[in-house]
């Protein structure tokens, strides 16, 4: 068998032999990053979720505030009613406000935080509002 031939095959058993347990380090290093983002994508969709029900509760309490002869007090009751039925666990520790309204213009808005994917750290701040006009009689040309 020539040098040359030799050498490779040599090279070739000393490679495989020296590779074992490269898999198992090589996933030692590599599944906590693998982890952390999939925690990260879990707490992202929490998130956005939390932001969901409270932009829900927010135009549902915008929708009620707007009616004719409602008044805001109507609108946040009903988003505290929209929140007390969809926030459960994913909205926490909410309220609801209707600081910035005026007699012609209402604006609810809905603060809270998401829930964390990991105990004894606070979850991600949430804060909706939705405004719009109040609904009211108007005569023409005045």
């Amino acid at each position: 068998m020539p040098r040359s031939d030799r050498l490779r095959n040599w090279w070739r058993g000393r490679r495989w032999h020296d590779d074992r347990g490269d898999a198992s380090i090589q996933m030692a290093i590599v599944y906590p990053f693998i982890l952390l983002a999939t925690i990260a994508v879990i707490q992202a969709s929490m998130w956005y979720y939390a932001r969901s029900i409270a932009l829900t509760a927010a135009r549902e309490g915008l929708t009620a505030a707007r009616a004719y002869e409602a008044s805001p007090a109507d609108g946040t009751a009903k988003a505290q009613e929209v929140l007390g039925r969809a926030a459960g666990d994913s909205l926490l520790g909410y309220t609801v406000s209707t600081a910035g309204s005026t007699a012609q213009r209402v604006r609810i808005e809905v603060s809270g935080t998401a829930q964390s994917m990991i105990p004894g750290i606070a979850g991600l701040q949430v804060k909706q509002a939705a405004s719009g006009t109040v609904e009211r009689w108007t005569v023409p040309g005045q």
